[in-house]
């Protein structure tokens, strides 16, 4: 009878407490943040030569989801290898960088303006590759150079839009 009692008060403890507890996704400490940054320019050097430098409204650093969200506006700015100065400047609303391979898809209002070719990119959503420091979209994309309007959806190019392919081309106006 004795033993009958504590399990008794065990289960009805134990159905009590898990009454009270919240569904996963309800608590919003689970999903926060590890780091937080505002105003943050973030400098990429290598052996001592810079090669991009990228600036954001906020950064918000997720440790167990291995990313960073950059969000308030972000800016990066590609130097170019050989010359060591500005090659092209990519902007949009925010993106997310998977802190495993380093790559970025910058999302919302994307622009790559080359200053090389003055050549200029439009998009909604684009994919840089760290490691081939290529961009790539499926999404529409213009494209405005000196010579042409180009206007389709998907493209890959290398960062500094001197070397790129647009799929299923929509358009092509010559100013």
């Amino acid at each position: 009878m004795k033993w009958l009692l504590i399990v008794s008060t065990i289960v009805l403890c134990s159905c009590q407490e898990q009454a009270d507890v919240q569904p996963v996704g309800e608590d919003p400490y689970l999903d926060a943040p590890l780091h937080l940054s505002h105003d943050i320019k973030v400098v990429f050097l290598d052996s001592g030569d810079t090669r991009a430098e990228l600036d954001a409204g906020v950064a918000m650093m997720y440790e167990d989801r291995k990313e960073t969200i950059l969000g308030q506006g972000m800016r990066v700015i590609f130097y170019n290898r050989t010359t060591g100065l500005q090659a092209a400047v990519l902007t949009a609303d925010s993106a997310v960088i998977d802190d495993r391979t380093k790559d970025m898809t910058a999302i919302g209002n994307v622009v790559v303006k080359s200053d090389s070719n003055q050549t200029t990119l439009e998009t909604s959503r684009l994919v840089w590759d760290q490691t081939t420091e290529k961009i790539r979209t499926n999404e529409y994309v213009v494209i405005t150079s000196p010579t042409e309007v180009l206007e389709g959806h998907g493209l890959i190019s290398d960062q500094y839009l001197t070397s790129y392919r647009i799929f299923n081309v929509k358009g092509i106006h010559r100013p």
